[in-house]
């Protein structure tokens, strides 16, 4: 089913919008593991709507009420089960999009697949508001990672060709990142802000690019093949409405270097084996190598602007001029952050357990 991930725990997302609610069912998760919902209420806030001048104006608290799976502060073994209730919606912004689809929205996809069955207000269940649910699973996940000391960290690389300082690709500096606007350098980011404001200005939008680091993974984690790093990390990114591309480690840049500039040399320090770069963005052949995990993930520009577009009436067939009201982001990256952040907290975590479980029948 599309709307559930995950081979050891199960994550399923349900809801639409502007629906009563949203929410997420996580299958699969030991009993006994703490819960800090100070700690996730903290991490949803990040993601959350209407908080600052980039995002949309649109106010939802994103609070979190657990229906079962938790208990006393500890999971207790049963699914998880949690709900956030969507309270300020306007569904009539949208009246007009099941007959002339957005162009670069999925209004004109779900009118096909769904014979106009689908719930077009606030795009339905294609809209990056179910991406709330997401990090309601992905913040639990981060705290059980941080139980094993594994962390995750992402940044603003760049928006709209004003590019953030990298990670060091060995050491990623997970602490320097700014708990506002999410960026390593600050001046980069106020450039950023003023990019995002004059698209606001002008009715347009933009897009870029989140860096993501994950450090503490032990070796060995991963499958070959179909069950690598790599595709079970890509299948819940992908699955962030505004992702276009991923790359690992140097990604594309690999194509344009020498074996021997791209090669993660080997060496031992203080009896660990670890490598001189991290090309490779520590992953070799879908298997972790014990150094740091590196990805970079493409966000497009929000499709919702309201400057003219060309689009089709679906109903008579003519071809139509459309300007989209509502309330949307002009850039959406700063608050796909830590939704990139969840969905690999989740594959991390999901490889985890899968590890976990095949230690034991050794």
């Amino acid at each position: 089913m599309s709307s559930t991930y995950g081979e050891n725990l199960k994550l399923s997302i349900f809801g639409q919008s502007h629906g009563p609610a949203i929410g997420m069912t996580l299958d699969g998760i030991p009993a006994g593991l703490p819960v800090d919902f100070e700690k996730l209420q903290q991490f949803l806030n990040r993601r959350a709507p209407g908080q600052n001048d980039w995002s949309t104006p649109r106010k939802e608290e994103d609070c979190p009420e657990f229906l079962g799976g938790v208990l006393d502060g500890f999971t207790c073994g049963a699914p998880i089960a949690a709900v956030i209730y969507n309270k300020n919606t306007r569904s009539g912004d949208y009246d007009n999009l099941k007959n002339c689809p957005r162009p670069g929205h999925a209004d004109y996809t779900a009118q096909i697949k769904y014979g106009g069955f689908q719930d077009a207000a606030g795009g339905g269940h294609f809209s990056g508001r179910l991406t709330a649910p997401l990090c309601i699973a992905g913040g639990l996940c981060k705290q059980w990672l941080e139980e094993l000391g594994i962390r995750i960290g992402a940044h603003i690389l760049e928006i709209h060709n004003v590019a953030d300082d990298n990670f060091d690709f060995l050491n990623p500096q997970l602490d320097a990142i700014a708990t506002d606007f999410p960026v390593l350098n600050q001046k980069r980011g106020e450039e950023m802000r003023l990019h995002i404001q004059d698209a606001r200005k002008k009715g347009d939008s933009v897009g870029g690019l989140i860096q993501c680091a994950i450090t503490g993974l032990p070796d060995g984690i991963g499958e070959p093949m179909f069950g690598g790093v790599e595709s079970r990390i890509s299948q819940i990114l992908y699955g962030i409405p505004a992702v276009k591309a991923l790359w690992f480690g140097s990604g594309i840049e690999a194509s344009q270097m020498f074996g021997s500039q791209f090669n993660d040399d080997y060496q031992v320090i203080d009896g660990k084996v670890i490598t001189a770069t991290n090309h490779n963005g520590g992953i070799l052949g879908g298997i972790t190598t014990g150094m740091p995990v590196l990805f970079c993930a493409a966000i497009k520009p929000t499709p919702s602007i309201s400057k003219p577009q060309q689009t089709v009436n679906l109903k008579t067939g003519e071809n139509t001029t459309l300007e989209v009201q509502g309330r949307h982001d002009p850039c959406i990256v700063p608050r796909a952050v830590p939704v990139v952040e969840a969905a690999a907290a989740i594959a991390i975590y999901d490889m985890i357990l899968g590890n976990t479980q095949t230690d034991r029948r050794k």
